[in-house]
């Protein structure tokens, strides 16, 4: 009865068979766009084609792929020429490529070139924004999936190399529709934390896996994050506009962990190294100023410090000969100068200075004597007041009023009494 079962491999082998002995698969002409495009070290060629709706694994042997004159990458369309057939260890089929041309570049990869020529004229690739990598840093932050080999890698490379530094997850869709508005999102809540350096990356895959590091929006979130953006996405010959955006690119999720943070060997080694320059630099320090001092304790002035006395003594002696000497000419000049007002003429008759002084005296008593009203009073005149205000005019005064009569001896009050003027005037 088991018979009638095949193994896995019978059927595999039984279908390569019908592959291979198809006319229709032996010289298949095939036109799409390349995608997971890998160059082996052993120089075959392995990638997909494909369209809107399919994919096809294909696999270029080195002796086919050396003859080929441009380098195949990601997004670009090509023609190819070759058989199809199984590949029993894994049962999937597949075509062997014997040649391929070039036919324009893929949807994906004008994209890609339009936003890099655009961003490029704004400025966001400008090495003048770069911002530095810290050299030993404390807090580290890494924007990328929860799951996978990326943050792996990443954890393992900074616990093995420094392991004294704290790394802060925040986990973001890396693939799919919404993965770039997510990687933005994420970038923005990790400026919320203490960081010195985030990682904003995912592991390699096609150029469709890895389209969300290619929006424009995840570019402007890098370019405005203020902490120092390492980028980590795909392989060392994957490309993206985050990693033009980026303050420094790695390779590698495991090569930005590299470029993160240092080796904490390293570390110590030069450590040490700043250690025995510090110790010989103060012991050289120490034996230069054992020296000086030796030399100081050795000096003659040291030994004989009343010499440094000496010279200060005389400059003393000769400063109070100068004062004595200045004193003793301004003495001399305010002798001169007294001697002359003893002998001049003033001086020597001083009653003319008084008789001068006299008569400008007498003139002056004189001249205030002329201009004295008690003078003119003196003469026999009078001088009338009402209310203290003097009399000027008879419209002052009226009938019965009293008024003072101030004459040179004394005041006279009296009674005002008009009288008639005769009729003809007299």
């Amino acid at each position: 009865m088991d018979n009638k079962y095949l193994s896995v491999t019978a059927l595999t082998r039984y279908l390569k068979h019908k592959f291979d002995i198809d006319e229709n698969l032996r010289n298949v002409y095939i036109k799409g766009e390349i995608s997971n495009f890998k160059a082996h070290t052993t120089g075959h060629f392995y990638f997909s084609i494909k369209d809107e709706n399919s994919k096809i694994n294909a696999i270029m042997f080195r002796t086919k792929a050396s003859a080929i004159k441009f380098v195949p990458v990601d997004g670009m369309k090509v023609l190819i020429s070759g058989r199809v057939s199984i590949y029993e260890a894994t049962g999937g089929y597949q075509i062997y490529v014997d040649e391929m041309l070039e036919d324009g570049v893929g949807n994906l990869y004008l994209a890609f070139e339009q936003l890099k020529e655009k961003l490029q004229k704004e400025g966001l690739f400008d090495s003048k924004y770069k911002k530095q990598i810290p050299k030993i840093p404390q807090n580290i932050g890494v924007v990328t999936a929860s799951t996978g080999a990326a943050i792996k890698d990443i954890v393992s490379t900074i616990n093995r190399r420094f392991p004294i530094c704290n790394i802060y997850l925040f986990p973001a869709l890396v693939q799919g529709e919404n993965a770039g508005s997510d990687i933005v999102k994420k970038i923005k809540q990790a400026q919320d934390y203490n960081l010195d350096v985030l990682i904003v990356g995912r592991g390699g895959g096609s150029i469709e896996d890895l389209w969300p590091f290619n929006e424009e929006i995840v570019a402007h979130a890098i370019f405005d994050c203020p902490i120092p953006v390492i980028s980590a996405v795909g392989h060392e010959i994957d490309y993206t506009i985050a990693d033009f955006v980026a303050d420094l690119r790695a390779p590698t999720p495991t090569g930005a962990a590299e470029l993160a943070v240092p080796n904490i060997v390293d570390v110590k080694s030069h450590l040490s190294q700043l250690k025995i320059r510090l110790n010989n630099s103060l012991n050289e320090k120490l034996n230069y100023n054992k020296v000086f001092l030796n030399n100081l304790k050795n000096s003659f002035i040291l030994k004989n410090p009343n010499m440094i006395y000496d010279s200060y003594k005389q400059k003393i002696d000769l400063n109070i000969d100068k004062l004595n000497t200045l004193l003793k000419n301004k003495i001399d000049l305010k002798k001169v100068t007294l001697n002359h007002i003893k002998s001049s003429f003033i001086f020597t008759n001083p009653s003319i200075l008084y008789e001068n002084k006299k008569l400008k005296l007498v003139h002056i008593i004189k001249q205030l004597e002329a201009f004295n009203p008690l003078s003119v009073l003196k003469r026999g005149y009078s001088v009338a007041y009402i209310n203290d205000n003097v009399v000027r005019t008879v419209k002052d005064i009226k009938e019965k009023d009293i008024i003072k009569l101030k004459i040179s001896d004394g005041i006279i009050n009296t009674t005002v009494n008009f009288i008639e003027e005769e009729k003809n005037g007299n």
